[in-house]
């Protein structure tokens, strides 16, 4: 069986998206090669390229890896390994354990990976790698939802599954993965994350004007302020967390996250303790407010980013109705 393909075309630059089909391990070791490219964490590895290929559910298992080639100086799109850009990878797990595979309904795709090199980030391809994967995952697997984990701290990954793909978020997770390092994480700030849901019946937001919530500090449950400070590239100015404020009785409320938390985590490796504690601040104090305001009835509705220099990254909280 052919896996389908799609080409698509990015901010004038043309991609060809494709699930898998290889029967040869050795077309599956660039799966762990663009994955440590990308997070930079080698102790963390996939399985190896025997075992991936029996995973692909062309095979003999029930993954689906997709994978994203750039088009080549001739305007040529094709399978070639040398310009493997990005990549999608998951496979199909349970809701209720108890029930088990008996019933149909019980089964959900859970995506594990989704990734796209440094120099390929500027075009969008990572939504796109998403639409394929859910059109997938609708159309050969029969399953209408994904869940997922990310970084509630991340701007970009807030926008792409609250704001545009609309996914729900079912639990914070604490430390989920432990002690993680590599390019987008550092081992001293604890890995927290964000279990998601998304339905994929539910189209993604159409792009239009969007109209804030107003940003009061009545409404502010994580605020920050500007701070400059000796980073690692120098002095720079970086978004210093203030104390949750976890009184709030509004219905609506915004929590406050760093505008780029990669390069927050990044500008503030240094030795100095007082600017190494930037993420770990903003950890904690985000985790305190989304603990609190879960327990109380609210839930995550929305992300925006705002129009005016310096942006500033919200999400946007309602408590849910009795």
């Amino acid at each position: 069986m052919k896996g389908p393909e799609k080409a698509v075309s990015l901010k004038g630059r043309n991609f060809l998206l494709r699930v898998e089909t290889s029967a040869e391990a050795a077309d599956y070791e660039k799966y762990e090669a663009i994955r440590n490219e990308i997070w930079g964490f080698p102790e963390d590895y996939l399985p190896g390229p025997r075992n991936l290929m029996c995973e692909n559910f062309l095979h003999d298992g029930s993954a689906l890896f997709i994978a994203a080639y750039a088009e080549g100086p001739g305007g040529e799109l094709n399978a070639d390994p040398n310009r493997f850009v990005g990549f999608s990878y998951g496979f199909v797990g349970l809701k209720t354990k108890d029930l088990g595979f008996r019933d149909p309904s019980n089964l959900q795709f859970y995506s594990q990976y989704t990734g796209v090199k440094p120099n390929t980030r500027a075009f969008g391809l990572g939504v796109a790698l998403k639409e394929f994967q859910r059109e997938q995952v609708l159309g050969l697997f029969g399953i209408a939802a994904i869940t997922c984990t990310y970084d509630p701290l991340t701007g970009v990954n807030a926008w792409r599954n609250v704001h545009h793909f609309g996914m729900d978020v079912l639990e914070y997770r604490v430390s989920t993965y432990g002690e993680y390092g590599g390019l987008l994480n550092r081992l001293d700030v604890p890995s927290d994350r964000f279990f998601m849901s998304w339905d994929l019946r539910r189209k993604p937001r159409e792009e239009r004007p969007y109209r804030a919530p107003e940003i009061a500090p009545g409404r502010l449950a994580v605020d920050a302020e500007d701070e400059e400070v000796n980073a690692r590239s120098g002095r720079r100015t970086l978004e210093r967390v203030r104390p949750a404020n976890l009184e709030i009785e509004a219905g609506t409320l915004l929590i406050r996250i760093p505008r780029d938390f990669y390069l927050l985590l990044q500008e503030t490796d240094v030795e100095m303790p007082e600017v190494r504690s930037f993420p770990v601040d903003w950890r904690l104090e985000t985790r305190r407010a989304f603990q609190a305001y879960f327990e109380r009835g609210y839930r995550v509705v929305d992300f925006f980013v705002t129009p005016e220099e310096p942006i500033r990254n919200f999400y946007v909280l309602k408590k849910s109705e009795e």
